[in-house]
């Protein structure tokens, strides 16, 4: 049974309380929340920062962070919606869409691991650079006209079911994410190099190689996300997903990843994301815009680090006491 306990990650637990809370009350005060409509658009509404949590977990945990990844979703957004209106079949610009995230993935990473630049300040200029590009490309305006096939991605859903295609490559990714974090030594190498960086390195450790690797799934990941969002719009706009990054971070860290890295779960983070998207879609239902919402989601993020922070140091202080006891005894 004492097992059984210390296996239960409790701030799962108290997410899952959360969305369930959140949902029956929803459902119960809540006009249309649990339409099939809404909840298909609920989905389609997350499928973007759904597929940018999987490497930014992955990316806090080793200890590093990618505020460019929503520009990056942009820029490749751009690309793709330039070649399609350039005539280039389907098949052939997702692919190189994907290549070009791949590239502006592996531009973070070499300055990160090679030349031993802080993610933070890196990221942080290439965000406004990448942004940047798209507007020289495209400038203010849009890319309208995309192939059928893009256009019925974006708004159909699975037949038979009120599934959103767009959710459907979150869906294939996610646990095959949860798979390297949880169960592989590449999950326990990225533990290892987010709890301590140096200790990994001496202990054979590639770790530049090994961040270089998650900037450039960074990146990718962005381009599939940028398709998907090109696709559920129906345009390609250089300010697309314009501020996403930090919805992105505060999904993450909510979910229970720590900002000091070597610790947090998938199952976690997707849970978070379950209940930011849940409670946006019942404050947009009850006519609560942007801005509010904003504000609403930073009280959650401030006040989920003030319990994980009193929640850690009650472990510690468990853990102290139970090594104390069985040193007694």
């Amino acid at each position: 049974m004492t097992k059984l306990l210390r296996s239960i990650d409790f701030w799962d637990l108290l997410l899952a309380a959360a969305c369930l809370a959140v949902f029956l009350y929803a459902a119960v005060f809540v006009p249309n929340f649990v339409s099939g409509f809404n909840l298909s658009q609920l989905a389609a509404s997350a499928s973007e920062k759904a597929l940018l949590i999987l490497p930014m977990t992955l990316l806090i945990i080793a200890r590093e962070i990618d505020l460019s990844i929503a520009s990056v979703l942009a820029l490749a957004s751009v690309i793709f919606g330039l070649m399609v209106q350039a005539g280039m079949p389907t098949f052939a610009a997702i692919p190189l869409t994907l290549l070009f995230g791949a590239l502006l993935g592996a531009f973070n990473g070499f300055l990160v691991s090679a030349l031993g630049l802080q993610s933070l300040v890196v990221t942080l200029g290439t965000m406004a650079l990448y942004r940047g590009i798209g507007y020289i490309l495209l400038g203010t305006g849009s890319v309208n006209i995309l192939p059928p096939e893009i256009v019925d991605f974006g708004i159909d859903n699975l037949p038979g079911t009120q599934i959103p295609w767009t959710i459907v490559p979150f869906l294939a990714l996610a646990p095959a994410f949860a798979v390297v974090l949880q169960k592989t030594a590449t999950g326990k190498r990225l533990y290892a190099l987010g709890g301590s960086p140096e200790v990994a390195r001496y202990s054979g450790i590639g770790t530049h190689r090994m961040v270089l690797s998650l900037f450039v799934v960074s990146g990718v990941v962005a381009a599939i996300a940028g398709i998907v969002y090109t696709a559920r719009l129906s345009n390609a706009r250089a300010n697309n997903a314009l501020g996403m990054e930090l919805d992105v971070i505060t999904i993450v860290l909510l979910g229970g990843v720590s900002v000091f890295g070597g610790k947090g779960r998938l199952t976690g983070v997707m849970l978070a994301l379950v209940l930011i998207a849940i409670i946006r879609n019942v404050l947009a239902l009850n006519q609560i815009g942007g801005d509010a919402q904003g504000m609403i989601i930073g009280l959650l993020l401030i006040g989920s680090l003030l319990i994980g922070n009193y929640w850690r140091s009650l472990e510690e202080r468990l853990s102290r006491s139970r090594a104390l006891r069985e040193t007694k005894g």
